[in-house]
């Protein structure tokens, strides 16, 4: 599936890499810029709007987890990050830092590609058209359910492509539990335990966002042996 006129953001030391991504990724129907490095990527990101970035984890000055703290700091673009690292605690570490999802180095183009088609499928699409809201309360969190924007007052809180998915997931069954099992496959990510780890991570993160005591859980719940579950007010 192609992601007709996405704007997309290579970081890459490598020119090579760099290249051959770019090149790859515009025959598949993306526009596509290029950065050589953070520094690089920082003044690219200053004027112009991307609708994904993909990100090497390894390179010189600032590595790319670092820039991910950054943007997020920012915006909610969707971040895939590229590493050469292949221990599961070097990939929780970019998660953590507000990725969405990883890419072990060598890869094949072709899962890039879908990798990347799987996350900009759970990028909320915009809305023109103006409709009451089904909204959940979350404390003094708020979630309208059917734009899939979460706020806090007048504050919009920012979520990520993966937090919004997770969102989207929890609040079409408030009240049950989701398996870990079901979000891994719900998220387009292949199984096994270091998917699910991920996804604990995620969780986490987006418990920092709704709750008032993030390590005790009010609203987004661990049902033991059945997984998550969102219970509104």
């Amino acid at each position: 599936m192609i992601e007709i006129d996405a704007h997309l953001l290579i970081v890459d030391d490598d020119e090579r890499i760099r290249g051959l991504l770019q090149k790859f990724l515009m025959r598949n129907g993306f526009m596509v810029s290029a950065a050589r490095d953070a520094a690089h990527a920082r003044r690219l990101l200053e004027g112009l709007e991307f609708d994904m970035i993909v990100l090497d984890v390894m390179m010189p000055g600032e590595d790319g987890v670092s820039l991910t703290r950054a943007i997020r700091e920012e915006r909610a673009t969707p971040i895939l990050l590229l590493t050469a690292k292949g221990e599961t605690e070097d990939r929780i570490v970019g998660l953590e830092a507000g990725a969405d999802d990883y890419l072990a180095k060598p890869f094949e183009p072709k899962e890039l590609l879908l990798r990347i088609n799987a996350i900009l499928r759970r990028v909320p699409a915009s809305e023109d058209a103006v409709t009451t809201p089904k909204v959940l309360h979350l404390g003094p969190v708020r979630y309208d359910t059917e734009r899939g924007e979460m706020w806090e007052g007048e504050s919009l809180v920012r979520l990520t492509a993966t937090e919004a998915q997770l969102m989207r997931i929890f609040s079409s069954c408030p009240g049950e539990p989701v398996s870990r099992t079901r979000l891994v496959e719900d998220l387009g990510r292949d199984g096994g335990q270091a998917q699910e780890r991920a996804v604990d991570v995620q969780i986490t993160r987006l418990r920092r966002k709704i709750e008032a005591d993030p390590k005790q859980p009010r609203y987004l719940q661990t049902v033991r042996g059945s997984g998550y579950m969102l219970a509104p007010d």
